[in-house]
């Protein structure tokens, strides 16, 4: 696959996310529309991960790394969610 092809796919597939986030906000109320917005929003960050870092190209090492950090800011945001909760 050519690199152009691969980025206009990716963009494709990013507009279309947007689109879903787009509708789920409109359409979704509560609880369900968090949860939506943050599974889109993970989709949209593992398409970025593995196109635009080159994370596809890359050895797996770097790879668990790339998650660790990503789940490691995913604590983060609980805790931080938990301390404004609380």
């Amino acid at each position: 696959m050519s690199v152009t092809r691969l980025l206009v796919l990716t963009w494709a597939a990013l507009l279309l996310l947007l689109a879903l986030t787009v509708a789920a906000s409109f359409l979704l109320v509560g609880p369900p529309s968090l949860a939506a917005g943050i599974g889109i929003a993970a989709a949209k960050a593992a398409l970025i991960f593995w196109v635009f870092m080159h994370l596809r190209e890359d050895t797996g090492l770097l790879r668990v790394v790339a998650i660790a950090a990503f789940a490691w800011l995913g604590i983060l945001f609980a805790l931080g969610g938990l301390a404004y909760l609380g």
